[in-house]
């Protein structure tokens, strides 16, 4: 049986795993930080794990994205999209009224991953203005805190799930800002693992580390997909953390690692004196029919 290291039970990454792999045969280990879920694979404690890269909202998850591109070396083997869709959690007796209304002034504290608090911050302005919002490692762990003190006027951020788990009620559903409000996960490890859902397509993610002095050396680079009419679904620097000033570009291109097109454009760039380190290159899931299923 394959093991898969995540975040918490009840979190986002729990749900969306569970979506994806559905009755697999998996056994699912957690961790509480995503430092553990990586190095889990490393240690050999897990042979996949379960990242989220990328948010709707907030755009890319650059701890996670460091981690993959200069702390490990594990491929990308698979990605999907998932639904990050928030609700206010709580133990309904602490904040309810008689006539079965949520009283919000009675809310101290509410904890959360810090990326699902800034997806619901039109709902914090109007509601719990005067709350304290504290970070937690995941949603999931939020929902963990808060159940843990009860009569401290602790709710959280959180999935259903998360809510089940750790015996709390929904107080407010769906309070992210945006209902197209989703997240990109991608599935690391060693080998290959099958899926049986149909893939939309395959993807290849690459680091390109282009030369120092090379004026229009990006211009190259790009132009190497270009003319070759190569997708690029994203294009995103970060800094090599070697020298000030210095930075790796990351791509995705829509195309499977073993074409030939894409084989001659890499051939192209590192002639142009340009580092080329391939991430991985995998199948694609999209997240179907999802307003009947969330």
């Amino acid at each position: 049986m394959k093991r898969i290291a995540l975040l918490p039970a009840g979190s986002v990454s729990h749900e969306a795993v569970e979506y994806l792999l559905g009755a697999e045969p998996v056994e699912l280990i957690h961790y509480k930080v995503i430092s553990d879920v990586f190095m889990a694979v490393v240690k050999g404690e897990a042979d996949y794990a379960v990242i989220p890269i990328e948010n709707t909202i907030e755009g890319s998850v650059s701890l996670h994205m460091d981690w993959l591109v200069n702390e490990v070396d594990i491929p990308m083997r698979a990605e999907w999209v998932y639904p990050s869709l928030q609700n206010l959690v709580g133990r309904r007796e602490e904040f309810v009224e008689e006539n079965g209304e949520v009283d919000f002034s009675k809310i101290v504290k509410v904890l959360s991953h810090p990326v699902a608090i800034a997806q619901c911050r039109n709902f914090i302005a109007e509601h719990l203005p005067h709350t304290e919002l504290e970070n937690a490692s995941s949603t999931a762990e939020g929902a963990a805190r808060a159940a843990a003190n009860p009569g401290s006027g602790w709710a959280a951020f959180s999935t259903k799930l998360g809510a089940e788990r750790y015996g709390l009620d929904i107080l407010a559903e769906r309070v992210t800002d945006h209902d197209n409000n989703y997240t990109r996960f991608v599935l690391i490890g060693h080998t290959p693992l099958q899926v049986k859902q149909a893939s939309e397509g395959e993807k290849t993610s690459m680091q390109v580390i282009l030369p120092e002095d090379y004026a229009g050396a990006l211009h190259q680079v790009l132009s190497a997909f270009a003319w070759r009419r190569l997708n690029l679904s994203r294009i995103e620097s970060r800094p090599t953390k070697k020298k000030l000033g210095n930075y790796y570009f990351y791509i995705d291109v829509l195309e499977s690692g073993d074409a030939l097109l894409l084989q001659a454009a890499i051939q192209e760039i590192e002639a142009l004196g340009c580092q080329v380190r391939l991430l991985g290159s995998y199948p694609c899931f999209a997240y179907e029919n999802a307003s009947s299923k969330v």
